[in-house]
């Protein structure tokens, strides 16, 4: 049953993949996305444009839900600079995020002080996963997790249980994974939860 949930979970239900790519219209541009806000109102990302974009799927109750503090230090640094961070909590990844939008923000701003936009709770992976990531999985596919992070072999080996194949298709693995678009609008970069958020910052700082 843990198993079955896990698959669900991590990789989701009806996925279109081929190899390590998502279907989706490539003719796309990341600014024709609307996203919802914590208040439900939509919100278009054609607002961003001109910005250096860090795209996350953040948990309140994860392992790696302490890279909050380090998030918003790097969003600190840089936001004066045209640099923001879009986070959407996400509740597949074992159930980590099960609070409302605004327990989640409150948690968050008590814990951590975040200050980055934060959007209502989606779905990354499988039938109801938003368009917006669909297309970030397109751009960029998973290729596998930081070496030098001791949590990489964890998570290795919980989801070669899960899928035997899971290094050969797109889909989110777990919370905190990172997408960078530089401020034209292109998906340049993707950090698995295990990458060193000083690594990040370097991508960063090279778009600003």
């Amino acid at each position: 049953m843990l198993t079955a949930f896990l698959m669900i979970a991590v990789f989701g239900a009806n996925a279109q993949n081929t190899g390590n790519q998502i279907q989706t219209d490539n003719n796309m541009s990341i600014y024709k996305f609307t996203v919802k806000d914590q208040q439900g109102k939509d919100v278009s990302l054609e607002q961003y444009k001109g910005k250096v974009l860090l795209i996350i799927n953040s948990a309140t109750g994860c392992g790696f839900t302490p890279q909050y503090e380090e998030l918003e230090k790097i969003y600190a640094r840089y936001k004066d600079q045209g640099f923001v961070i879009l986070d959407f909590p996400c509740n597949q990844f074992a159930g980590q995020a099960p609070g409302t939008d605004e327990e989640i923000h409150n948690f968050c701003t008590l814990h951590y002080d975040v200050q980055f936009p934060q959007f209502s709770k989606i779905e990354v992976n499988g039938e109801y996963a938003i368009p917006l990531y669909k297309y970030l999985k397109d751009k960029q596919g998973f290729k596998g997790f930081d070496k030098d992070n001791k949590m990489s072999g964890r998570m290795n080996k919980m989801l070669a249980k899960i899928d035997p194949d899971y290094m050969n298709n797109a889909e989110i693995k777990w919370n905190f994974t990172k997408f960078l678009v530089t401020r034209h609008g292109e998906v340049v970069a993707r950090f698995e939860p295990t990458a060193d958020l000083k690594v990040v910052e370097a991508a960063i700082q090279e778009l600003l």
